[in-house]
């Protein structure tokens, strides 16, 4: 049976729980999440759990956090749910463990969800390290990766980058300068799955209690990797369809143990990557950017024609590129939406303001009706 160190349990995780209340709950961490119902692991194995009624009505009411893959719970264990009967069995159900609480998260990797709904989806709780995987075949996109970055530095979370299919790309100096420079201050690794050695640079990252997640877009080869490196093939892979993009095969999040102590966490492939919380993240990402806004003349310079704009002398003189600068003005606006949205006081200001422009619009002289 795995020890909770050897599952990433800390300090952070012991001072949460109260010796009276949790006497009679046991921790365990979320390894697998299937609508609504969760697979868990500590001291006493793997159970299969579903929460309890109280949970799932705070949840609904009040937004409390339900479990995800990575997750820290307190839950009553029923030896039944350790068999390892299909948890669609009505006999397994009888005696499946239920999860009574869910411990704050030390890390979280979050995105906004898909659709019209302003909601935040958890992609991967209480991970030390996250693995960016970009492909080094036609699908690579540098755009798409400061996006990445500006989620995964919010996480709070290690944010590494990790260029795959070095074996498939024959000349692979230009794209990795590129992705260093779009990258500033994160590590960046060139790997390969099928070459001998291709994944040595990763080892470092994967000690045991430690827990690293990978994200990134379908066909980068993340489930090919998590395989290499377990020893076995433990993830459904597929080719890249023709026109070099990748194709959806993991459809759930997975937190898998490595042999030699480590964890790993794949994550389906991502279509959208909408901005949650990314004001800090953008700033990481653009430092270079930020402080050039810093030394422009005017605190609220707009950086088109106002006289002393830094940025615009950047753009002039080269030293800085259009594309990265569009995107670091695509993102902040994302953000400031995004903002608005969530924040009651930044949409109610936002509001006064749309009205004082509109009232000093109806005040001009030639929009006076006689």
């Amino acid at each position: 049976m795995p020890s909770l160190e050897s599952l990433g349990w800390t300090p952070y995780f012991e001072q949460q729980l109260d010796r009276v209340r949790d006497r009679e709950l046991s921790p365990a961490r979320v390894v697998e999440e299937q609508r609504g119902s969760y697979r868990i692991v500590g001291e006493k194995g793997r159970h299969y759990a579903e929460l309890v009624g109280r949970l799932r009505h705070d949840a609904a009411d009040a937004g409390a956090a339900l479990p995800c893959v990575g997750d820290w719970v307190l839950a009553s264990l029923s030896h039944d749910s350790a068999t390892g009967a299909d948890p669609g069995d009505a006999r397994a159900r009888a005696g499946v463990s239920l999860v009574h609480r869910v411990l704050e998260r030390r890390t979280k990797f979050s995105r906004q969800a898909a659709g019209e709904r302003t909601t935040e989806q958890v992609v991967a709780a209480n991970v030390d390290t996250v693995f960016l995987v970009q492909s080094l075949n036609r699908d690579l996109n540098l755009r798409r990766l400061e996006r990445y970055l500006a989620l995964l530095w919010e996480s709070g979370a290690e944010p590494v980058v990790v260029l795959s299919k070095a074996d498939l790309c024959a000349d692979r100096e230009p794209l990795v300068a590129a992705v260093e420079r779009a990258a500033r201050g994160v590590p960046v690794h060139v790997t390969s799955a099928f070459a001998p050695g291709g994944l040595e640079p990763l080892q470092p990252y994967l000690q045991p209690g430690r827990t690293v997640a990978l994200v990134g877009s379908s066909g980068v080869g993340k489930s090919t990797i998590v395989n290499r490196l377990a020893g076995e093939e433990l993830m459904e892979v597929r080719d890249i369809r023709d026109d070099g993009r990748g194709r959806h095969t993991t459809s759930a999040r997975h937190l898998v143990m490595l042999p030699d102590g480590g964890m790993l966490l794949d994550t389906p492939g991502m279509r959208t990557v909408l901005l949650w919380e990314g004001e800090e993240g953008v700033g990481q990402v653009f430092e270079e950017i930020g402080a050039l806004v810093q030394s422009c003349r005017f605190r609220d310079c707009t950086h088109d024609t106002e006289p002393g704009c830094a940025v615009r002398e950047a753009l002039e003189s080269g030293t800085l590129d259009p594309a990265r600068f569009r995107s670091f003005q695509k993102l902040e606006r994302e953000v400031r939406h995004q903002a608005r949205k969530t924040d009651i006081k930044l949409r109610q200001a936002e509001q006064r303001r749309w009205k004082r422009i509109t009232m000093e619009y109806r005040r001009r002289p030639d929009k006076r009706t006689i």
